[in-house]
């Protein structure tokens, strides 16, 4: 998200606020009760005795309550107070984080943060009473439900809030309308020329950029995706591997922005992560800004349905869809609403951290996350997010995307007017994973009774706006009897998919209907074929969908039957649709034709959906496909099952991708500082191009894709070094927390720890935060901490002290410049999960070599959160005393790589700390009994 300008500055004469505050970290508890003069230090029970007795300013609820580990705690929380005095203004949730948000002193030490957060506090109030507050508008409204709910700060800001003269404007008329336009002419076709690349890159740079000779190499190489087409089903596909710091980002803006410009066309960037998304909207401000003022949007972000707010959904959360807390939520939300840019509320301008500080799934229960769209029924339609995002989209120069939705809108065939013809997969490394998910088939529990409520609607006692097919085409079923028929047929082969509680009732050993028996025989199978006796209880189970028995072939059908009785009508219906969209009748306006429009589109969906099933369902009698994964599998989380059912992957992803995704396109660029593997050739490490070209599709449409490749321009012989510990015991989690406690201290925080198991950063979090944290090194972690991901990364890149424990989620697309990351610590060799699909794809890839490049592309991915600046320097530590050697390409060229023992590298790491960047081979020094050496420069493949 954008960087927000600063609040305004307030007057010199505030006074804290007079009631008493309470800070909790786990270093200790303070308060500052408004009377003492000073905070005092407390215990714990103290502490909650003092919450319990009277409401306290506290600074994110949840995480106090955490600490405490008192989770009734509730108060004052000044975050729900900036979020509704700045909506859609982002602040990092800790003490200096809000403290440079309000431009006030940042407090010093544990023991100045309550009497701050009372100063804070004060501030905010005081903001609301300026003449010029400029998100006045909405609020003493929203303030007069908020004093209905019981939200603690209303009495407060009730003081300071007058009634306006004029009644305010409901937020549902305060929002803009989005506008329909024609559609845009096919781009023109043009090859764009070097000189006039060479000065667009210089341009959008500016006069005061390095000069980066790579970077204008990589933006003449990306040019060629965007040359003219020679034959249908063979698209320019270019692979381009540049290192970090190259500045890959403006060059492809570069040549992408000049073609938008000399075409009228579209130019689509997809990527893998939010925060690369975040940042393409800052670079790409430049590159269009001569057109930013234009009629129509130059650069549009798109997401998936579900990142966006649903304002039907948000009006029947305000008028009693929603109780309680929740409630508060959800006119929080409506503030928000207001004044957001574009309504994302994952990733957007709506703070990560507001849906935690509610402990419930609030903010999901606000977006379309099941499908449930009604289109131009809706009475918001006109207004709503999701549709402006996608209109804008269709007349940007720019609009960035990500990889599932790029996929998702074409397998789906969303949008046909405004296919991408030109693509850009940014975090290109991403792809065959994106892809993997896309088009994967799951025949489960969780997938079945959400179509059985998308066919059929509420039922029972279940509360809610959703409707079925019978409600949302009623006016068909009134016009077409053909129609009708068909959606009478289809609510009553619905009936044959799990309902509630399907899931106790498998357990019991009562499923009701011919799925709920498959998913029952299929956890009968899953759990007699488990051989981990009972080792694995907090994890998914999963078997062969093969040498299965007769008895389970024939429930088997009799599912198969049961989807196929769904699907036919389902067709029918489609087909029918399609009719009355051809021949119109008088009733059908605009708005019924895009309700249809949409209805057909879901339909369309839902049968593809059914046939993905059946198919998978038909072969298990017969032989396997040779194309296809089946598997059978028990999901749990913590030993609790949640979902049961059968599941098929492409042995290669890639092969549907090529043909929905880069078979329409004229041109794409695949990019990624890790794109390529880096294998052992001799005693050199060299780009690896058939393993990037074998993941980027290329190959099934018998096209040879270009290739380019570049080194970082960073000097990692000075600016980073790899450490293999090589005396912390495998399987010692005492030992593992103390050596990760030991290195945290000695880079003085600034450390990236890496899990492959939740389990085990749990554990190491519990043994070390205490002990961290009286030293004045805050660690937060995944998975333990109720806070998003995104928000914990904005924590750690905001202290340069503090440090931050994750998993996966953490090893790739977290940006952290400067000396907030100086350390990163993986605990083992992230080697891949010996899943049955990993199974069949290591068969089939060449075994080791296949594990291999699956290991390296993982260190390297870590390896890159580490130097993101020429000025960046750190060290790089992996807890392996049996790391391969052939695992070593992963690392950039020139980086020193030693083999040491714990004590060394603690030395080593707080000698770094202490010195400045020293240039020169000197630096690249290697343990002289360790056999590693660093990995040697290799010259350009390409």
């Amino acid at each position: 998200m954008d960087s927000p300008p600063p609040a305004s500055s307030p007057a010199p004469a505030i006074v804290p606020l007079a009631l008493p505050a309470l800070h909790a970290s786990h270093g200790g508890c303070w308060i500052d009760d408004a009377r003492a003069g000073a905070a005092r230090e407390i215990s714990k029970g103290e502490a909650i005795v003092a919450a319990a007795d009277t409401p306290l300013i506290v600074l994110n609820a949840p995480l106090v309550a955490s600490r405490l580990g008192y989770p009734d705690l509730s108060g004052l929380d000044l975050l729900e107070l900036f979020a509704f005095v700045f909506p859609a203004r982002f602040v990092v949730p800790t003490p200096r984080g809000l403290a440079h948000a309000l431009e006030l002193p940042e407090p010093k030490g544990d023991a100045a943060v309550p009497g701050f957060l009372r100063l804070a506090a004060a501030a905010l109030i005081t903001e609301t009473t300026r003449p010029a507050w400029p998100q006045r508008e909405g609020a003493w409204t929203v303030l007069q439900t908020m004093a209905r709910l019981h939200w603690p700060w209303a009495p407060l800001l009730g003081q300071s809030i007058r009634r306006p003269e004029r009644a305010e404007r409901w937020l549902f008329t305060r929002l803009p309308e989005w506008e329909e336009a024609p559609p845009r002419p096919q781009p023109a076709q043009v090859v764009l020329d070097e000189a006039a690349i060479a000065a667009r890159l210089a341009h959008i740079a500016g006069s005061d950029a390095e000069d980066r000779p790579a970077q204008r190499a990589f933006a003449q190489e990306a040019a060629h995706a965007f040359a003219p087409r020679g034959r249908a089903r063979a698209p320019h596909v270019v692979l381009a591997q540049a290192g970090t710091g190259t500045g890959k980002t403006l060059g492809y803006l570069a040549p992408g922005s000049l073609w938008s410009a000399a075409t009228g066309g579209t130019v689509w960037v997809s990527t893998y992560t939010k925060a690369l998304q975040r940042q393409l909207r800052r670079e790409s401000r430049r590159a269009f800004a001569d057109r930013a003022q234009g009629e129509r949007p130059a650069v549009v972000v798109r997401k998936g349905r579900e990142n966006y707010l649903c304002l039907l959904n948000l009006e029947d959360a305000l008028q009693g869809g929603f109780q309680g807390r929740p409630a508060i939520l959800a006119q929080l939300v409506a503030r928000w609403a207001a004044y957001s840019q574009d309504g994302d509320m994952i990733g957007g301008d709506l703070p990560g951290w507001l849906g935690t500080l509610f402990r419930r799934r609030g903010i999901a229960a606000l977006t379309d996350q099941r499908g449930e769209c009604i289109y131009a029924a809706c009475p918001h339609y006109r207004k709503c997010f999701i549709e402006r995002a996608a209109r804008a989209s269709a007349e940007a120069d720019l609009v960035i995307a990500n990889h599932a939705l790029v996929m998702i809108n074409a397998a789906r065939g969303r949008e046909s007017g405004a296919q991408p013809t030109r693509i850009v997969f940014d975090e290109g490394h991403h792809v065959f994973d994106a892809a993997d998910s896309t088009f994967a088939a799951a025949l489960t529990g969780a997938e079945t009774i959400e179509l059985r409520r998308w066919v059929i609607g509420p039922e029972g006692k279940s509360r809610g706006r959703r409707r079925g097919l019978a409600a949302r085409l009623a006016d068909v079923a009134s016009y077409d009897d053909d129609g009708a028929l068909a959606i009478t047929r289809a609510r009553k082969a619905a009936e044959a998919l799990p309902g509630e509680g399907w899931l106790a009732r498998i357990g019991e050993g009562t499923p009701s209907g011919p799925i709920e028996t498959l998913l029952a025989a299929t956890r009968g199978v899953v759990h007699a074929r488990d051989e981990s006796g009972g080792q694995e209880a907090g994890y998914g189970l999963e078997t062969e969908a093969a040498g299965l028995d007769g008895a389970y072939i024939a429930i088997a059908g009799a599912a198969e039957d049961a989807l196929e009785a769904l699907r036919q009508p389902l067709v029918r219906l489609g087909a029918r649709l399609d009719a009355i969209l051809a021949d119109p009748p008088d009733w059908l306006d605009g708005a019924a034709r895009a309700r249809i429009e949409g209805a057909r589109g879901s339909i369309q969906w839902r049968c593809d959906l059914l046939s993905g099933w059946i198919a998978l369902l038909a072969r298990l009698g017969g032989p396997a496909d040779p194309d296809f994964v089946d598997w059978l599998a028990v999901d749990r989380s913590e030993g609790r099952e949640w979902d049961v059912g059968l599941h098929r992957r492409y042995l290669d992803p890639m092969k549907p991708f090529a043909e929905t995704v880069l078979a329409p396109a004229h041109g794409v660029l695949m990019t990624s500082a890790t794109l390529c593997d880096r294998n052992a050739k001799g005693a050199a490490f060299e780009h690896d191009w058939d393993s990037a070209i074998a993941r980027s599709g290329a190959r099934h449409l018998a096209i040879e894709p270009r290739r380019f490749a570049v080194d970082s321009p960073f000097d990692y012989a000075t600016q980073a070094e790899v450490l293999i510990v090589t005396d912390v015991p495998r399987g010692d989690i005492a030992a593992l927390a103390g050596a990760y406690a030991r290195l945290i201290e000695a880079s003085g925080g600034g450390a990236l720890g890496l899990f492959t198991a939740i389990r085990r950063l749990r554990a190491v979090h519990g043994r070390i935060v205490d002990r961290l944290a009286r030293a004045g090194l805050p660690l937060y972690a995944q998975h333990v901490d109720p806070i998003d991901t995104g928000t914990l990364v904005d924590i750690f890149r905001d202290d340069p002290r503090a440090s931050l424990l994750g998993t996966d989620a953490l090893r790739d697309g977290v940006d952290v410049p400067g000396d907030s990351l100086r350390l990163v610590v993986m605990e083992q060799v992230p080697w891949p999960k010996p899943s049955i699909l990993h199974r069949a794809r290591r068969l089939a890839g060449g075994g080791q070599a296949h594990d291999d490049a699956i290991i390296r592309a993982r260190l390297a991915q870590a390896f890159g959160r580490l130097i993101r600046s020429g000025q960046d320097r750190g060290a790089f530590v992996v807890l392996s005393a049996a790391f391969p050697s052939r695992l070593i390409g992963a690392f950039p060229a020139g980086t020193p790589v030693r083999r040491v023992t714990l004590d060394v590298a603690l030395q080593s790491i707080a000698a770094s700390v202490s010195e400045p960047v020293v240039s020169g081979p000197s630096a690249m020094s290697s343990d002289p009994t360790s056999g590693v050496t660093a990995p040697p420069t290799s010259g350009n493949p390409a």
